[in-house]
């Protein structure tokens, strides 16, 4: 009998060339032995609600009465909301296309999300930078992750075309090239930098790959890193902007974690900002797409599924063309849109509920900050472990110096060496992680991703618990030499 359509060897091969480790090998354990009643702590995703931080209150009962419009009718609905989220949520139902009335989250949005929160959005922006926003050129999405993809699918044409990646990377990025059939081109990150980017190294993995005859098209800047938590100086922009210049290439700019600093002296800049500043010709020239999302922060929103991407010296008929691509899924999440509203178009002084709010994501925001803290010195307080300090974002990625005879018994064993290590970790301790191969690495160098999302009061134990694994770890396969530090 003929393969039929759907039976693997008749699948397209950009699907089976996609890979996705933060859900891989060592998430699909995880999940099996949480099954057989081990207490597992997965630390593999950056998901806060799930490591249970709190949803903010504020955002939570906006949507809660749109969802539910026939509770504004409610005479008694005041003794259970504040009046301004009553006011906001009134504010949001009134946005819907139509006159469909209370109707709005049921109903379709413009494939290109809500107006009104495009404008929300275009102004936080405006806010944020300094320079004018077009919400025309704003796309609100399913999460970045979709407004990544949509873009990614909208440059690559084929294997010939490449798009420059930041290694360590989030693996989003090379699965999403794999899928739409181009080309990875990595440029790697220092590490014995705090994972600084050197415009040298970029200029030849750019010559290497138009070498193999490919053509790279743009370039991804993660910022703050995931996996790697550094956050990219104003200087580190203005060269990488013009970098993307002189080379003709569109820069991607992934800055999701843009609330997340844990440090005083380098603070979020946008990309867009500094490219706005730096004047004509670039800023007029050099093609910029900007994503943003509910889901890092201290929204921490995963499951909502919010975000957008924002377009700079793109032109109209290419934004014509990504309109129609968006129109395909019809409409953008619509609770989704109302966070995303409710995130750029926060609560000011005097609202009702502005104190609450202010305690709640301050609170959220300086514990983050400590356990950055936390699980840095753990790591470098264990033997042949060494990581840099958590800047921004969600994550640690501490360098694992394995010994030969880890090596060795990874390799018996038919295993990547740090899948090995990462699988040993799990059995032994419950911590779910993602080995860094995952995301890219220098060959013979090995980490694992952690986030630092774990609840505060229970980090120290963690952190003994991973102390006590990798050091009984490393007694068990030392050969007496070890590796020196990278």
């Amino acid at each position: 009998m003929a393969p039929r359509a759907l039976d693997y060897e008749s699948l397209n091969e950009n699907v089976k060339k996609v890979q996705y480790a933060v859900r891989g090998e060592l998430y699909l354990r995880a999940s099996e032995l949480q099954k057989e009643g081990k207490k597992i702590i997965f630390t593999n995703v950056g998901n806060p609600h799930a490591l249970g931080q709190k949803p903010l209150t504020f955002p939570r009962q906006v949507v809660a009465l749109c969802q539910a419009p026939f509770l504004l009718d409610d005479p008694n609905v005041g003794l259970l909301f504040p009046a301004d989220a009553i006011a906001k949520a009134k504010h949001y139902l009134a946005m819907t296309t139509g006159g469909l009335g209370w109707s709005v989250e049921g109903a379709y949005s413009d494939s290109r999300g809500m107006p009104g929160v495009r404008k929300e959005v275009a102004n936080f922006i405006e806010r944020r930078d300094g320079y004018p926003s077009d919400p025309e050129l704003i796309f609100l999405t399913d999460g970045a992750s979709k407004g990544v993809m949509q873009i990614l699918n909208t440059i690559i044409r084929g294997e010939s075309d490449g798009v420059l990646v930041p290694v360590p990377q989030y693996p989003l990025y090379s699965a999403a090239i794999s899928l739409f059939g181009g080309s990875l081109v990595p440029y790697y990150l220092e590490e014995t930098e705090n994972w600084g980017l050197d415009v040298n190294n970029l200029r030849q993995s750019v010559a290497q790959a138009r070498y193999k005859g490919i053509t790279v098209k743009a370039m991804v800047i993660i910022n703050p890193g995931n996996p790697t938590g550094q956050c990219l100086s104003e200087a580190n922009l203005r060269e990488i902007l013009r970098f993307c210049y002189q080379e003709n290439l569109a820069l991607l700019g992934d800055e999701v974690y843009q609330q997340n600093i844990y440090q005083d002296e380098r603070p979020f800049l946008s990309a867009r900002k500094v490219l706005m500043g730096m004047g004509p010709p670039m800023s007029k020239e050099v093609q910029l797409v900007s994503f943003h999302t509910v889901s890092k922060g201290y929204w921490g929103e995963c499951g909502q599924r919010g975000g957008y991407f924002e377009m700079t010296n793109i032109p109209p008929k290419t934004v014509d063309e990504i309109y129609k691509v968006a129109s395909v899924s019809l409409s953008p999440n619509v609770p989704a849109q109302i966070f995303m509203g409710l995130m750029v178009n926060p609560l000011k002084p005097g609202d009702i509920s502005y104190e609450q709010f202010i305690r709640e994501s301050k609170g959220i925001l300086e514990s983050l900050r400590r356990r950055a803290r936390m699980m840095t010195d753990g790591f470098n307080s264990c033997k042949n472990v060494i990581c840099n300090f958590t800047e921004g974002a969600m994550y640690s990625f501490p360098q694992i110096r394995l010994p030969p005879k880890a090596m060795e018994a990874a390799k018996k064993a038919g295993k990547v060496p740090d899948v090995f290590y990462c699988l040993k970790l799990l059995e032994a301790t419950g911590i779910s992680t993602v080995p860094g191969s995952g995301f890219g690495q220098k060959e013979g160098v090995f980490h694992l991703r952690t986030t630092i999302l774990p609840a505060e009061e229970e980090m120290p134990e963690i952190m003994a618990s991973f102390k006590k694994f990798n050091d009984e770890f490393m007694e068990q396969y030392d050969d007496r030499g070890g590796y020196s530090r990278l």
